[in-house]
């Protein structure tokens, strides 16, 4: 069974604007020097009904800065391992703030030394799909990644035989015999905000710092496609995208009736590339503000923070990727900021950035970026 919820959260302090206190200037008080006689206009309206009055304007003032919050609880029993249009688990307005978790990728099946990976149900078990109400086709889901938290004292790292980065598999076959599986277990600390590597083969450890984001995100794809959780695409997906984090807004093409959002696949820490095939892996406490941005369309996903704008590019080779990656952050840069197309080629030339994320998946995936100093001003 899963679990919704959906609360209004007040905000805690009262808000008292400006001209509150000119409810209570009828009543003045002159102290007079030289003597203590005073004099007191009459109030024109009783205390008590102003009193009344002023209780109601910010019982107002709060109810309009409430902000709707929806909790779901994802277990092994609700997830699912497509990113397809299916039953929403919730329904949100634009501009909810959605309270929930996400499992690992293994979906907590691999707990101690020995475990193995035939252990595990399914690849990236997906929290949602969360349906936001005025998402159209043609318009952009808007999701702001407000707080991530590792869930849990351990993470998970393995090497699977055929997926990597540096070795065989089903469309890079070599005739070398494969690599053994391998299970690695990560202690979290979260007062020193690190995961801590053990080396089997020797006594090496070291701490790696922490940086929690979600591996997969994303909505449902266009023309009733069904894919799997591993695969990165034009909906989002499997992007192992270290960009889905704390401070970040990430913006996906609406490709069905409510967008069908989802998330999964909690990393707590992963190298360029992500090469042996996972990320520090671990389960994730997450809320994120979901809104719809009516009549603007894009074909990938972007990223945006306070000081960079990033595109997505998903494919193989990974030249093409890149291509696909910089063409949107061109075409980005003019339709929002007015440089013209090969204006914006050749600032890109000389100041843009390339994160090669993953190239491992079904499809590698590139961030092209460029910080907004080096941009006009936003049209309005």
């Amino acid at each position: 069974m899963f679990s919704v919820l959906s609360v209004s959260e007040q905000t805690p302090a009262a808000v008292w604007p400006e001209w509150l206190p000119g409810l209570f200037r009828d009543q003045e008080v002159q102290s007079q020097i030289g003597n203590r006689n005073s004099k007191v206009k009459t109030l024109e309206v009783p205390v008590i009904a102003r009193l009344s009055a002023v209780v109601l304007l910010v019982v107002a003032a709060q109810a309009s800065l409430a902000q709707n919050v929806v909790h779901y609880i994802a277990t092994n029993a609700n997830v699912k391992y497509l990113f397809a249009t299916a039953e929403p688990v919730a329904r949100l307005k634009s501009g909810d703030i959605l309270d929930t978790n996400t499992l690992d990728c293994f979906g907590g099946a691999l707990r101690k030394p020995g475990d193995t990976l035939s252990m595990v149900k399914g690849d990236n078990p997906l929290t949602g799909p969360f349906f936001v109400e005025g998402a159209e086709p043609g318009d952009t889901l808007a999701v702001k990644i407000l707080d991530l938290q590792v869930d849990g004292d351990t993470g998970v790292g393995s090497f699977s035989p055929g997926f990597g980065a540096l070795n065989g598999t089903h469309y890079t076959p070599v005739l070398e015999p494969p690599l053994t599986e391998r299970v690695w277990f990560y202690h979290i600390d979260h007062a020193a905000n690190t995961a801590t590597f053990k080396a089997i083969d020797s006594d090496f450890s070291v701490k790696i710092p922490m940086h929690p984001f979600f591996g997969c995100i994303g909505v449902a794809p266009a023309e009733g496609e069904a894919r799997s959780s591993i695969v990165p695409a034009e909906f989002g997906g499997n992007m192992d995208s270290p960009e889905a984090s704390v401070g970040n807004t990430v913006y996906f093409p609406v490709n069905v009736k409510g967008g069908l959002f989802y998330i999964g696949d909690g990393h707590a820490a992963m190298g360029d590339g992500e090469i042996a095939g996972s990320a520090v892996e671990v389960p994730l406490k997450a809320r994120v503000q979901l809104s719809v941005i009516k009549g603007r369309t894009i074909a990938w996903p972007q990223f945006e923070n306070d000081d960079a704008i990033m595109t997505v590019g998903a494919y193989r080779p990974v030249d093409d990727a890149v291509r696909i990656a910089f063409t949107e952050l061109v075409h980005w840069i003019h339709k929002d900021y007015g440089l013209s197309d090969l204006d914006a080629y050749e600032l890109l030339s000389k100041v843009a950035k390339i994160h090669l994320n993953e190239i491992v998946d079904p499809n590698y995936v590139v961030v092209a970026s460029i910080e907004k100093k080096y941009l006009p001003a936003k049209k309005k």
